[in-house]
């Protein structure tokens, strides 16, 4: 089916330092992460700001994994920077630096041309720009958006606000006890979607993500890796092959929704493998089938009631 899929979100450049190594001023962001893993499954759509200073070039990678940039707008002055470390926890970013640069003045502009998307993700900026993308858009299938410690705290009516117009949130654990005041995850997401979303993922980093629905809770473990080099934009990286999936499939049923959360945990585990996006553009369908096919092994098993 493959139907559109619009991201609005960050095109950045990172400089990173783990425990394997370092990469300085690569292509990040959240719409860039989300777009390279979304790509291998839909059209992607991205709509976000960068400065004089970027380095264009650098994306037409995704340009031929077929990623239309037409809604990224040039503004004079520095590009979004952000400098981060992890040290022997992967799981917590240390940040250096952030230089917002021309994000800070931005205001999403959706090309006439990416108003009938079906489907639309919100990256982690401010909920009042998440909420005017929702003014400009017409009629889209699933709306998801992403959101973080800082407008949990700094625009949390906005946020409320937001909650009531999408369909699904994606977030981490540490941010759903924060959203909502409650510790059990699954308190945290029926309080959630009591506000509006009926789709909640909470991602619990290299221990998988959690699905809640009205109707039913899916698990699904993260990929055991054995070399973590970056995880960077992992988050950004599952989104998008959530979203990616169901846009491939345009199945939203339970079972599609399973299986949009299996994809964007195979997605993910891609991302981190390298730094930047640079294994997300060296793979191909056969390796995402292949991973595909050992998730399953992985959490399938059949066994005998003692009833």
């Amino acid at each position: 089916m493959n139907l559109t899929l619009l991201v609005v979100g960050s095109v950045a450049l990172d400089s990173v330092e783990t425990p394997f190594g370092k990469a300085d001023h690569v292509i990040g962001g959240s719409a860039t992460f989300f777009s390279a893993s979304a790509s291998h499954l839909a059209r992607v759509r991205v709509v976000g700001v960068v400065g004089d200073d970027y380095p264009m070039s650098r994306l037409e990678p995704l340009v031929r994994l077929g990623v239309d940039f037409a809604g990224l707008e040039t503004a004079d002055g520095p590009s979004f920077r952000w400098r981060g470390r992890y040290r022997h926890d992967l799981n917590v970013a240390e940040t250096l630096e952030t230089h917002l640069g021309v994000f800070s003045n931005f205001h999403p502009k959706i090309p006439e041309q990416f108003r009938d998307s079906r489907f639309v993700f919100l990256g982690n900026i401010d909920p009042r720009l998440q909420l005017d993308v929702l003014d400009q858009v017409r009629e889209p299938a699933l709306v998801a958006c992403d959101t973080m410690n800082f407008w949990i705290e700094s625009r949390r009516p906005e946020l409320l606000s937001l909650l009531e117009r999408v369909d699904a949130i994606t977030l981490n654990d540490g941010e759903a006890r924060q959203l909502t005041e409650q510790f059990n995850l699954v308190k945290a997401a029926k309080w959630i979607m009591a506000r509006g979303p009926k789709l909640v993922i909470i991602k619990k980093g290299e221990h998988g993500a959690f699905m809640f629905t009205p109707e039913s809770v899916f698990f699904a473990p993260a990929y055991p890796i054995e070399n973590v080099f970056d995880p960077t934009g992992a988050g950004d990286a599952f989104a998008g092959g959530f979203m990616g999936y169901l846009a491939h499939t345009g199945d939203l049923s339970d079972d599609g929704l399973r299986s949009a959360v299996i994809y964007g945990s195979v997605m993910g585990s891609f991302a981190v493998e390298k730094f930047s996006v640079d294994r997300l553009l060296e793979i191909e369908p056969r390796d995402i089938d292949r991973r595909v096919g050992e998730f399953h092994r992985l959490v399938s098993f059949e066994a005998e009631m003692l009833g």
